[in-house]
């Protein structure tokens, strides 16, 4: 498991050596770096990946505050600091928690998880939508892009240099492309029969021999490894 990446801020020494002490003994938090001028922590949050900032706010050059909202990628922010009534101009910019000092460990490990259950809300929201699937390929063609949804494709055919692109009987599209460069943006309903043709296999229609019959009437030529790995994608049995 990745340590989280802590940095500390705080123009005093004590405070800041207490903050530095409670991230050392946490196992899973690193302490990356630690800092008494903001300006210094400004330039190496702006060169180096920061997880959480503990920044003190009542800091010279520049406050606790203004330091995180110059910050275009702001890190889980803890505030602390002996002034209560900072708080909620604090909690405002959307920090994780503010803390009061003098510190105790447990009131800093409170904080702490809560910063880590918020990075691991994001990092989920991250996976999320990586994971979501792009629906459509824009090519282009006739000299203009063309949108294509890929559940409107029921067939590509390569010409040399070029592919043509089938969504109806009627309705084709000729573009400049490979077969490789396809294949790689096509979801996995898309299947390869042989050197020349990728079908939907969602418009499949019936097999015969080593021919493939799709919805709109066309029979493409498979090979016959091709139709065996499809048989076995579509869950037929081949007797």
């Amino acid at each position: 498991m990745n340590k989280i990446k802590c940095l500390v801020v705080d123009d005093e020494p004590i405070a800041r050596e207490i903050i530095e002490s409670f991230i050392e003994k946490t196992s899973f938090l690193e302490l990356i770096g630690s800092f008494g001028k903001p300006l210094d922590a400004l330039s190496f949050i702006q060169n180096n990946k920061v997880d959480i900032i503990l920044t003190d706010i009542e800091m010279p050059q520049l406050t606790g505050l203004q330091l995180i909202n110059s910050l275009s990628q702001k890190p889980a922010t803890i505030f602390i600091t002996a002034y209560r009534e900072y708080a909620l101009e604090g909690f405002d910019t959307g920090v994780i928690d503010y803390l009061v000092k003098p510190v105790s460990y447990d009131r800093f490990l409170k904080a702490i998880n809560r910063a880590k259950q918020s990075l691991n809300t994001q990092q989920e929201n991250k996976v999320i939508i990586s994971q979501e699937k792009v629906d459509r390929i824009f090519i282009k063609a006739d000299n203009r892009l063309v949108k294509i949804l890929f559940e409107d494709i029921i067939y590509i055919e390569a010409l040399k240099d070029y592919l043509r692109i089938h969504l109806s009987e009627k309705e084709r599209y000729i573009t400049h492309s490979t077969m490789k460069a396809i294949e790689e943006k096509l979801p996995d309903n898309f299947f390869r029969i042989q050197r020349s043709f990728i079908i939907n296999t969602k418009f499949v229609k019936s097999f015969y021999g080593n021919t493939v019959q799709m919805t709109i009437g066309e029979n493409l030529p498979i090979s016959l490894s091709a139709k065996a790995e499809l048989f076995k994608k579509l869950g037929i049995e081949n007797n």
